[in-house]
């Protein structure tokens, strides 16, 4: 009866295990790829809608900022107890003047996002004891901690 009940739980696992990897994705398959056929002065919104779809994000300027992106991820092995792992991140970013007309395309890869360099420096406090910030901070984080005012005040 052991044997037959082990033999039941091995079974189980083996049948839910997979050889192949799950890779789960986001935004537009093969952005890299489809980027090629965007002819920069030559293509519109209807030839860029037709191609990648509606843009994920939109800026609305002096010039139309259409966003595509890519996202691959995937679960390390076993042995890093399944942290995920990104395979490509990219992002498309079109430009796009006043008559629908494509004017300029970016492409940011993983490798080419982590040369972004951040700035160091670091902003400071403005407000003081006195001022009218800290005094609603003050007044809401004593709301918070004693919502109906029945605490014995020191």
């Amino acid at each position: 009866m052991k044997n037959i009940f082990l033999f039941l739980i091995i079974s189980l696992f083996l049948t839910a295990c997979t050889l192949k990897k799950v890779v789960n994705h986001h935004g537009v398959h093969f952005l890299d790829k489809k980027k090629e056929k965007l002819i920069i002065n030559s293509s519109n919104k209807n030839d860029i809608k037709k191609l990648l779809g509606p843009p994920i994000s939109r800026g609305f300027f002096d010039n139309d900022l259409w966003i595509y992106i890519e996202r691959k991820n995937s679960k390390k092995s076993i042995i890093k107890l399944g942290k995920k792992h990104i395979i490509t991140n990219n992002v498309l970013v079109l430009e796009i003047n006043n008559r629908g007309i494509l004017l300029k395309k970016d492409f940011y890869d993983l490798n080419s996002m982590n040369k972004v360099k951040f700035s160091k420096q670091e902003t400071e406090n403005v407000y003081s004891k006195d001022s009218f910030v800290y005094d609603f901070l003050s007044s809401m984080r004593q709301k918070i901690n004693d919502p109906l005012g029945k605490r014995k005040k020191n």
